[in-house]
């Protein structure tokens, strides 16, 4: 079997493939509509694509879906953009990357590039080579546009793809280091001392955030020095008795913007809960990411 026809085949049973299209339950349908900000910051300047892209090799988060929902109306209520609902990587070819404006990476997991591990245990070594030069070109694709001047947007498991891909880590602005914070841990995240009047985090007001929610740490190559750090965790208001804090230095960065090439990065660590996708202040938050990444927020983004 060629190697196009053996991941089509896959696509039903495969996580790689794995998007719903289906609306979340009634409830929380209605809890995601009542948070959402009902403008854009900014007027697009065209009409925008944004791609939403939540491919997994690894694990694999039950709140997509809920989040794919709450991204792609987050768009229509506002007006900012369309979201494309996709997995499809064949959306990485040069003449399909021009379709988009930006692309969402939500909560991808592994080598996304490539075949579920699963499927590659069935590939003759011939399907296998052919798989890794498609990899490989796509994602020189990838980076291409991204510096050419469009935007990518990383939620909270895209710091936890590609992450033998050293050019990947460099872009997004850092590699997950795993989650001393679990699911069920209550935790503070504050504004960035003196931005409380930075655009992407004005919606804050300066106030805290105090929520349960699964919070990351980074390795190298994260240096918050480098990014135009926005969130971070409030360690005064969070337990720091944990198992598994690496960090000495307390620097756990939750949402930061930078520049690549011509492009421009946003990246936020929320979102593995479900209930984070109809918090009406990371939405609006997402949102400012979002318009940023796509062009039509003009924002000064600095180290």
């Amino acid at each position: 079997m060629k190697l196009a026809s053996l991941l089509l085949a896959a696509c039903s049973v495969m996580p790689l493939a794995s998007v719903s299209a289906q609306n979340p339950p009634a409830e929380v349908a209605k809890k995601i509509e009542a948070a959402l900000p009902d403008r854009a910051f900014a007027p697009p300047e065209k009409p925008r694509k944004l791609l939403l892209f939540s491919a997994t090799n690894g694990f694999h988060h039950e709140s997509i879906p809920t989040g794919l929902f709450a991204l792609a109306e987050l768009g229509k209520k506002s007006g900012a953009y369309e979201a494309v609902v996709s997995n499809d990587i064949s959306n990485f070819e040069v003449d399909q990357l021009k379709r988009f404006d930006a692309i969402c990476f939500l909560s991808t997991t592994q080598d996304v590039f490539m075949p579920h591990p699963n499927l590659r245990k069935s590939m003759t070594p011939e399907q296998l080579k052919d798989a890794e030069a498609r990899a490989e070109r796509l994602k020189k694709n990838f980076l291409a546009y991204l510096r050419s001047g469009h935007g990518f947007v990383g939620i909270h498991a895209a710091t936890d793809t590609c992450q033998e891909w050293p050019e990947y880590g460099e872009m997004i602005g850092g590699c997950f280091d795993g989650h001393p914070w679990d699911a069920k841990a209550k935790v503070g995240i504050k504004v960035e001392s003196g931005k409380e009047k930075h655009p992407l985090v004005a919606m804050f007001k300066g106030e805290n955030l105090v929520l349960k929610e699964e919070i990351y740490q980074f390795k190298a190559p994260y240096d918050s020095r480098n990014v135009d750090m926005l969130l971070r965790l409030d360690t005064d208001k969070t337990p720091m008795d944990v198992k598994g804090i690496k960090r000495k230095d307390k620097d756990f960065g939750v949402s930061w913007a930078k520049h690549y090439g011509k492009g421009r990065v946003f990246y936020c660590s929320l979102g593995h809960n479900h209930d984070i996708y109809w918090q009406p202040v990371v939405l609006t938050h997402y949102l400012a990411g979002i318009q940023w990444a796509l062009g039509d927020f003009k924002v000064d983004v600095q180290p």
